[in-house]
């Protein structure tokens, strides 16, 4: 297919409000957008130098544009959403969530039942909801049943059929569940009342109830039938006792829909609440993948409109932690305090929770996209050019000077990788000289690893502040790796991360993940190097015991720890066993020292 050139598209473009697709060229759909000027918008993807990586690539592929022109802000944020949905383009924001809700059903019948489904059927029946969770379902009807004693067959209670005494009373009436409509028991006007008070109820709505019960529960007090009287007292104590466990904030607080939004560098994490009569009817947490380089504020724009249609919002009141342009109809809300800040923070630490129990979930199901994040959040935190997916951490290890030390530990998707781990011992550097012993080793690693070719990482990070980080650079500046390898250092007292010619360092959040990472890279590094150190003054220790014996050298003791594997064997040895490694009279030497 004939394309015409992006510019003559572009100049056809209206200065509207509206939606526009960006289409590849076999004809598929790949992007799908809103603007408030459809010509600007448009234009500033061929005009505008994009740092992305994927928008670059989504700005080569596209063909051909097409757009629809609607009259508001308003219309092109629904459409975008519908059209986003419908057709699922490969570069928009993924909306994760496909599975059937369940809804409470009004059956509409003479006497109505009230039951859950996830079908909605179009015969006049009411439903409410869609509800996150059947539990939350199950929950709201078990207090309606206990109240209210309503069918539950599924008899068609027409009133010839009931006049002509087609039924008969079931186990449900005389268990006192159902009040006999189907033999004329109950009258359809109150049968309804009931129905009107459930609605409120689903509703969040509890007012109503309590004010008939409790005026019911007087009557029939004064009239001295206290038994009745009881029963409905325990129904008014089961409407109250779930009311109390449902309020959260000041009852006035009604018909309001609070969103917040938590994101990291690949995912966001919208919570919607939706508050009625100031108890919270629903809670739902939407996770939106993104593609290009979606703000926090078009993310919500985009899933507010969502998760109102999804759930058949009808509340005129927002509550947002910054503006958005919805809707002109609706009343926009930036709580700052009180009641209201309140529910918007709850919001937001549901959503982060929400992230945190997905973070669980991805670490089990799948790590790679785990991995992948967690890099993502480093090159962000760290100002990186790249991900650092190979990550190598050095520290030095001595006492007072004696046998220095020094470790090299490997990260690789954020995880240790033991096998390329590296113990140096220290060979140029006389003394406790931390500075001089890191300028040795970053040397000798890497000097090594461009003799063999081996890949470099793309992270260093130095156990110590700005001195070892200096000494570090001079290495790499030797080896013409400067600028070629990223390099940080991080001071143990306030955990503060040094860059090479900065002298203000950065402090991470303590609940940053970069952070944790960066901890566990150095203290699996002092680990590694405190354990070899540990063994080298050790065997130094056992060296010093043998060769303290007179006639016994270096050589001779390493070949009695090389047969007897510890001094203890070799105390317990025989002089035949000790002649067999080093000859009988060295054993003779040997065994008088030790008896």
């Amino acid at each position: 297919m004939v394309h015409l050139p992006i510019k003559v598209q572009i100049s056809s473009l209206p200065n509207s409000p509206g939606v526009y697709q960006f289409y590849d060229a076999s004809e598929t759909i790949i992007y799908v957008g809103k603007a408030k000027n459809l010509k600007k918008r448009v234009s500033s993807y061929f005009t505008k130098k994009h740092e992305y990586g994927k928008t670059k690539v989504l700005v080569k592929k596209i063909k051909s544009i097409k757009h629809i022109v609607v009259a508001t802000e308003s219309d092109a944020l629904l459409l975008e959403n519908n059209f986003i949905k419908k057709y699922k383009p490969r570069y928009n924001v993924l909306l994760k969530d496909d599975k059937s809700y369940p809804w409470i059903c009004i059956k509409n019948e003479r006497f109505p039942r009230i039951f859950p489904t996830r079908k909605l059927i179009k015969d006049g029946s009411e439903y409410f909801g869609p509800y996150t969770s059947m539990k939350t379902v199950k929950t709201l009807l078990d207090l309606i049943k206990s109240v209210y004693p309503l069918r539950t067959c599924n008899y068609d209670l027409s009133k010839e059929k009931i006049e002509a005494g087609k039924y008969k009373r079931c186990l449900e009436f005389h268990l006192g569940n159902c009040k006999g409509p189907c033999e004329g028991l109950q009258g359809m006007e109150e049968y309804h009342r009931q129905i009107d008070d459930i609605r409120d109820i689903i509703k969040g709505n509890f007012k109503s109830s309590l004010l008939y019960f409790k005026h019911q529960m007087k009557t029939l007090a004064a009239e001295m039938q206290f038994e009745k009287a009881q029963r409905i007292k325990e129904k008014i104590e089961v409407l109250e006792n779930y009311q109390v466990k449902s309020t959260v904030v000041n009852p006035k607080i009604s018909n309001v829909d609070i969103f917040s939004i938590f994101s990291d560098e690949t995912h966001a994490y919208v919570n919607f609440l939706q508050v009625s009569h100031g108890l919270i009817i629903r809670s739902h947490t939407l996770e939106i993948k993104k593609r290009l380089e979606e703000t926090d504020e078009e993310l919500l724009q985009l899933a507010v409109v969502e998760l109102r249609q999804r759930f058949n919002s009808e509340s005129k009141e927002l509550y947002l932690p910054f503006p958005l342009e919805i809707e002109s109809t609706l009343k926009i809300t930036i709580p700052k305090l009180g009641d209201k800040k309140k529910l918007l923070d709850l919001s937001t630490r549901n959503a982060k929770f929400f992230r945190q129990e997905r973070f669980k979930q991805i670490r089990i199901t799948d790590p790679d996209r785990h991995a992948k994040r967690i890099m993502a959040q480093m090159k962000s935190d760290l100002r990186l050019s790249e991900e650092p997916i190979h990550i190598e951490c050095f520290d030095n290890s001595n006492i007072q000077g004696s046998n220095p030390v020094a470790a090299c530990v490997v990260f690789r998707d954020g995880k240790p990788a033991k096998k390329e781990y590296r113990h140096f011992n220290i060979k140029t550097v006389e003394g406790p000289d931390d500075f001089a012993s890191m300028e040795e080793v970053v040397f000798r690693r890497y000097k090594r690893l461009l003799n063999e070719a081996q890949d470099l990482p793309q992270l260093i990070v130095i156990d110590g502040g700005k001195g070892q980080l200096s000494s570090a650079l001079k290495s790499l500046d030797i080896l013409g790796l400067r600028g070629k390898i990223a390099i940080i250092g991080i001071a143990k007292r306030l955990e503060e991360i040094y860059f090479p010619e900065d002298p203000i360092p950065l402090y991470l959040d303590k609940k940053s993940e970069t952070l944790k990472i960066i901890q566990q890279l150095r203290n699996e590094a002092h680990r590694f190097g405190i354990s070899f150190h540990r063994n080298k003054r050790s065997k130094a220790a056992i060296n010093s015991e043998l060769e303290n014996i007179e006639g016994i050298g270096e050589k001779t003791a390493e070949q009695l720890l090389k047969s007897f594997k510890s001094v203890k064997r070799i105390r317990e040895a025989t002089i035949e066993n000790l002649a067999k490694s080093i000859g009988m009279a060295k054993a003779k030497k040997v065994y008088k020292s030790f008896h």
